[in-house]
């Protein structure tokens, strides 16, 4: 593997992070190179401690470790060809303690997720489940044993829970080894108020920042087209979800009547609220605050396994390039398998899904088939939201989602990592249009561009107002210059497949090498179309 540069914001970040005592929390957009940052961070500071220093990384997933533990892997590798010579841990020998050879291949200690790697690997890599319960005591051990150590807290957003407090139990104890104890946060979407203020207690403050829509500025990212789709219920959704929409709003009168309170503060403070009042003394109080949240459920998932989205999802994927990589992302296991079943009965053998039902084995075949290449479909529900990285991933479909801008900016990061060859990326929200759930993906990413789309289910059909207007204009010409019915369809074709992408916005000279490098002449009257919807 070829080593890679440090970007500027890279070289700043780590400035300051030495500059803080090797302490912080850096949040940095997806696909922006933390993981690549952290890797320098830890080897600088090794080399100052004497290459002394035990790392301890903590991720949320054990699909996120392994692919630590592969980033680790590449890392040294590239390091030790650059530098011949460099001396790096490997195994620990029979005593537990590691063992340093020259040239020896690398490996990193694994803990979680079906992986109990014994002894003292100088990289520990934990899914925080299993660190909960024994990376304190490990981490106090080395420091009292007289060993410099890194903790590095990847998607650290999510140590804050009061479970994944544990981790940080050492700290009490360690004030007369705090000189040789050195954390780093990473992170796309920190937190904010009593979330932040304990994170930055346990990993030390905010260091740096950088958002995607710098990282699109300075082309650190793939860029991205971002098409919001409307979509509709069914007739008999639309009752559904008006009944329900008067139902809750009788009941937050009442028990706004009651508790003012619930007026103001996060979604998340509300619901807290809420369910403190579903145990109130008073009967009528809790009963009512327990309906509201049935109620609030059962709204959402109306929205969220509306009919038109499946119907959707398919019509979008017969229109998309047939050589792109796609991530579908959902959030109910059962509409990811209908939406499965669909796609592979269209494309066997190239479409697979990833859900908490399929088990940790079938999940990462899932994936790693999906990384090779053998599938080109992959259907996740929530489990690739976080550090999952396929660069070569260039179109993303959210089939259905939450408003939390913390999953949004995750699954944005999945399809912006530059690859070579990897011009654009794309990223299709579908929303229902009725609905106070669905609202716009508007990320921080003013670098990109935003297309509106609107899909019928009955007719199976997308809808662009300008779109529609030059298409219908360019068929329009073509039936006064006496174009026969054969050139007709193929136009209609081509408009069809058109209407889902953006290359009708390209400037003309990235649409005149399109069409020569076309590969056939169905891919060149595609182009050939787009120049002239282009005008």
């Amino acid at each position: 593997m070829e080593k890679k540069e440090l970007y500027p914001w890279q070289k700043r970040c780590l400035e300051l992070w030495f500059a803080n005592h090797c302490r912080g929390i850096v949040q940095a957009a997806t696909g922006t190179g933390k993981t690549l940052f952290a890797l320098t961070a830890a080897r600088c500071l090794d080399q100052k401690c004497g290459q002394k220093l035990l790392v301890k990384i903590v991720v949320p997933t054990s699909a996120l470790m392994r692919q630590w533990n592969r980033n680790l892997q590449e890392f040294f590798a590239a390091a030790q060809d650059s530098l011949p010579g460099t001396e790096f841990r490997t195994e620990p020998s029979a005593s537990g303690r590691d063992e340093t050879a020259s040239g020896a291949k690398f490996r990193a200690g694994m803990r979680g997720g079906g992986f109990r790697t014994e002894g003292n690997y100088k990289y520990m890599i934990y899914v925080i489940n299993s660190a909960r319960y024994e990376l304190a005591r490990q981490i106090l051990h080395d420091l009292r044993s007289g060993a410099p150590v890194l903790l590095i807290a990847d998607e650290c957003h999510r140590c804050e829970s009061e479970q994944n407090r544990l981790i940080f139990e050492f700290l009490p104890h360690i004030k007369e080894y705090r000189d040789h104890f050195f954390s780093l946060g990473l992170t796309a979407t920190l937190p904010s108020g009593h979330s932040q203020d304990y994170l930055t207690s346990v990993l030390g403050r905010k260091i740096y920042s950088y958002g995607i829509s710098q990282a699109s500025a300075l082309q650190n990212v793939c860029p991205c087209d971002i098409f919001h789709i409307g979509l509709s219920f069914q007739p008999e959704e639309q009752a559904e979800y008006l009944e329900i929409t008067d139902k809750m709003s009788i009941l937050y009168n009442r028990l706004t009547s009651v508790h003012p309170g619930l007026k103001r503060g996060s979604p998340k403070e509300q619901f807290e609220l809420l369910r403190i009042l579903a145990g109130d003394k008073n009967p009528q109080i809790a009963q009512e605050a327990s309906s509201y949240m049935n109620l609030t459920y059962r709204r959402k998932s109306l929205v969220c396994l509306a009919a038109s989205r499946i119907s959707c999802a398919y019509d979008l994927i017969l229109r998309l390039p047939g050589t792109e990589k796609i991530l579908i992302f959902g959030e109910r296991i059962r509409q990811a398998e209908e939406l499965y079943a669909h796609l592979h009965r269209r494309y066997p053998g190239k479409v697979g899904r990833c859900h908490s039902r399929m088990g940790q084995t079938a999940n990462r075949n899932a994936l790693n088939r999906f990384r090779t290449g053998e599938f080109r479909i992959l259907i996740s529900c929530r489990s690739l939201d976080e550090g999952v990285d396929i660069p070569d991933a260039s179109i993303g479909i959210i089939l259905s989602g939450t408003s939390m801008q913390r999953q949004r900016i995750q699954r944005l990061g999945r399809i912006i990592r530059k690859k070579d060859g990897k011009e654009r990326a794309s990223l299709y929200y579908l929303h229902i249009e009725q609905s106070v759930e669905d609202r716009y993906f508007l990320p921080d990413a003013g670098g990109f561009r935003y297309l509106e789309l609107n899909y019928s289910s009955e007719t199976r059909s997308f809808e662009n107002p300008r779109y529609d207007a030059a298409a219908s204009s360019l068929l329009e010409t073509m039936k006064r210059k006496g174009a026969d019915d054969k050139t007709l369809s193929e136009i209609q074709r081509c408009l069809r497949l058109g209407i889902v992408r953006s290359d009708w916005q390209a400037n003309h000279a990235q649409i005149e090498r399109k069409i020569r490098e076309a590969e056939n002449i169905r891919e060149k009257n595609y182009w050939i179309c787009m120049k002239k919807i282009a005008g």
